[in-house]
This record gives C-alpha cells, structure tokens and sequence, in this order.
C-alpha cells in the first residue's frame, strides 16, 4: 500500500501527522491510526518510522504489545544509525528470552531481503 508524502517523507518527525494521532495534538489522539501509519512507513524503509513502531509494540500502544515486534522494529531503524534504537533494542532484548531474540532477529532479516 502506498503511503502519503505527508506520512512517509517529513512527517513523521514531531509535529507530523503520525505523530499528531499518536500525541493527540491538533487531532483525537489514535494509537491505532498512528501504528498503521508508522507501519505503512516502516515498510517502505522510513527509519524514523521503524524507531516509532518499535515503541508502539514495546509499550502496547495501538497494537498488541510484542517485545519481538518491537526489536525487529528497532533493529531495523538501529542500522540506519539510530542510537536510540540501539539503547532501546537492548532494553526490549533485556525483557526476552533467547529464542524471542533470534525470532526478532530473523525477522528484521527477512524483512531486509525483501
């Protein structure tokens, strides 16, 4: 699914529409819409957006929490050079078992090779 500039490009940074549905500034907040957003930027690459949904599934925001959703997510916005993603890759993986750890990490693979 194509996702919007205004979603995809710029706006996801503070002050964006994703980030509007997720504060709750300028608009009802919605953990929900602001996850599919994330997640529609997310799949085309949008490091910021990865780092977003990350949090969204570490923390049960909108989605189901998922500690090996939300190190994949981090995973891939941390090879983008994200430090933050790193730290908070780490703290999520501190909350894992070994094997929820590999699965995240097939997954972040798996993604990157499609």
């Amino acid at each position: 699914a194509s996702c919007p500039e205004r979603i995809c490009h710029g706006g996801l940074q503070k002050g964006g529409f994703a980030a509007e549905l997720a504060t709750g500034l300028g608009v009802a907040q919605d953990y929900a819409a602001a996850a599919g957003w994330y997640r529609k930027a997310a799949d085309q690459g949008n490091a910021d957006a990865q780092y977003n949904l990350g949090n969204k599934y570490a923390n049960g925001q909108g989605v189901p929490q998922d500690y090996v959703q939300a190190h994949k997510w981090f995973n891939l916005s941390a090879t983008s050079g994200d430090a933050d993603a790193v730290k908070n890759r780490d703290l999520v993986a501190s909350k894992m078992t070994p094997a929820q750890i590999a699965e995240a990490q097939r997954l972040a693979s798996a993604w990157r090779k499609k």
